[in-house]
């Protein structure tokens, strides 16, 4: 799967004929990653259809396109101002704020691109595939991941409450990782019931995660996540721990593994990928 996905993903870049502006691109996306929400996608699909199509690979790859300029645009002075991501410069240091900038427009247009073009190209499947781009846009958009970063820029340096902080977590990382279980079941071809049930284990692996990062960012080092740490206290943002406490944020993350593997359970798994590949994300060390 994640040859798959990085073989697809180098492809697809090549639409973009601007050499400087493929050169960014390809250095925001085609960086070492986890590829963990493409990896989610395809094995989310597999899990109900037993395989995944060409049109789920490129929906998979449309999805770290979209993560990946998010993480371009975070990375900015005017948002959390870091200097490296993955182990290497950010974007903006790499080359500039502008570029930077640009690199993520033409992750995010390409993004809606490759999968429009796979409507189009299909007939049986396109309105399968209609639903999943419209999950993941809106995922992505005003009332998703963008909300969610707006909301996490203009809460920095106030006291937020519980609820607060959860629908932050929900739209900012929460959002995407639901599209990806959400578009997987969609392309997969599962039936309502079992659509909403891969919703609720999305939304429980994004909260997961992003607990799970603000546990890291005040326990790693720099060396072990690749990026540095502590900087949620440096910019004042508001995180589990900081609002909850670092015991209660520990507490709630095994809380929340526990009702995940629970959920595991209910899904018809046609393969055992999507178990292993949830499993490895909740035990991640980076």
């Amino acid at each position: 799967m994640l040859d798959h996905i990085n073989n697809r993903l180098e492809a697809l870049l090549k639409a973009c004929r601007e050499p400087k502006l493929y050169e960014v691109m390809a250095y925001t996306v085609l960086g070492e990653g986890k590829r963990i929400r493409p990896l989610l996608l395809l094995a989310s699909c597999e899990a109900i259809a037993g395989t995944y199509s060409d049109t789920t690979l490129d929906f998979a790859c449309a999805i770290e396109m979209i993560h990946a300029y998010s993480l371009a645009h975070d990375d900015l002075p005017a948002m959390d101002n870091d200097d490296f991501r993955r182990g290497r410069p950010t974007c903006h240091k790499a080359f500039t704020e502008g570029l930077a900038i640009l690199a993520g427009d033409g992750l995010l247009s390409l993004a809606v691109e490759v999968m429009a073009q796979r409507i189009s190209d299909l007939s049986e499947e396109s309105h399968m595939a209609a639903m999943a781009l419209n999950c993941i846009i809106k995922a992505a958009g005003v009332n998703g991941m963008v909300a969610g970063q707006m909301s996490d820029i203009i809460n920095e340096g106030k006291k937020i409450d519980a609820q607060t902080l959860s629908e932050i977590h929900r739209r900012k990382t929460g959002a995407l990782f639901t599209a990806c279980f959400e578009a997987g079941a969609i392309l997969g071809g599962g039936d309502k019931p079992l659509t909403e049930n891969m919703i609720k284990l999305g939304r429980a692996v994004g909260m997961a995660f992003q607990i799970k990062d603000d546990i890291l960012d005040v326990t790693s080092t720099a060396q072990a996540l690749g990026k540095p740490i502590g900087s949620d206290s440096k910019n004042q943002k508001n995180t589990y721990v900081s609002v909850h406490g670092l015991g209660a944020a520990e507490g709630e993350y095994e809380r929340i593994c526990n009702e995940i593997m629970g959920m595991l359970e209910s899904i018809p798994r046609k393969t055992t990928t999507l178990y292993k590949l949830v499993s490895e994300t909740l035990a991640r060390t980076r």
